[in-house]
């Protein structure tokens, strides 16, 4: 009876089920993405250059830096806690 009903039902309910899919595969690479250390990283090692190189003043560094810190803390903490689960 589950495949006549799937069958029946995918006129209507196939779309919507694609269309939670993409949003469940987007979701999962943007929390890679904002999760991800080493991208985190060459953020920071970009903005250091820019500020040497005179791109950016002290205050959009400060600033900057402060806010790719505290996404690493909160990566460490994350990877700290799955590991003990």
């Amino acid at each position: 009876m589950g495949f006549l009903t799937d069958l029946l039902t995918f006129p209507v309910l196939g779309p919507i089920k694609s269309v939670v899919w993409v949003a469940e595969k987007v979701a999962e690479q943007a929390e890679k993405e904002l999760y991800d250390e080493d991208a985190v990283r060459g953020q920071l090692m970009e903005l250091e250059l820019r500020y040497d190189l005179g791109e950016i003043g002290e205050e959009e560094y400060l600033e900057a830096e402060e806010t790719l810190l505290e996404r690493l803390r909160v990566i460490r903490e994350r990877q700290a806690a799955e590991r003990e689960t």
